[in-house]
């Protein structure tokens, strides 16, 4: 018995492209969760807490804080410079604090934070130089200097001004 002969050329199967396509795809899921682990092992997740139970405890305290800040009728104007190196905060309520510190907060990467001192230059005016990473939008800690209330707040960096007031709560 005789095999037939085919009428045209049988490529060998490496050279068809439907073998490539079908082994190729399951492939690339490999090569991409191995991508996948490498970031993984090398970036740490920042936002990540250890001591979770005892941060969890301190929210009274933080909650406190804000609170304090409301009764005292504290209001932060807070104004930067054209080129985001100088900040000026009027503060109004009573009494008021000889320095203040103003935490910037980044809200995906705790590495780029940042704590500005900020020196009163007279009655419930303060002035600081300053230096940030650029970002689609911070979160603000304002609080006085040794850390007896606070207010909270975001600022987005392509507005030049903006207003901290205490919540209620």
């Amino acid at each position: 018995m005789t095999r037939p002969v085919p009428s045209h050329p049988v490529a060998p199967w490496y050279r068809e492209p439907w073998p490539w396509i079908i082994f190729g795809l399951p492939g690339a899921a490999v090569v991409a969760s191995f991508v996948t682990l490498y970031i993984a092992l090398t970036h740490a997740d920042a936002l990540v807490v250890g001591d979770y139970y005892r941060q969890g405890l301190a929210i009274n305290r933080v909650l406190a804080r804000d609170h304090l800040a409301f009764e005292r009728h504290y209001r932060a104007d807070v104004t930067l410079s054209p080129d985001r190196t100088m900040l000026r905060v009027q503060l109004t309520g009573s009494p008021l604090p000889s320095g203040l510190r103003l935490r910037f907060v980044h809200p995906t990467r705790a590495g780029l934070d940042d704590v500005v001192r900020v020196r009163e230059v007279q009655p419930g005016r303060y002035e600081a130089g300053m230096q940030l990473a650029k970002s689609a939008r911070w979160g603000i800690d304002l609080e006085d200097a040794g850390r007896t209330w606070r207010m909270t707040g975001d600022w987005h960096p392509q507005d030049d001004h903006f207003v901290l007031e205490p919540s209620a709560k």
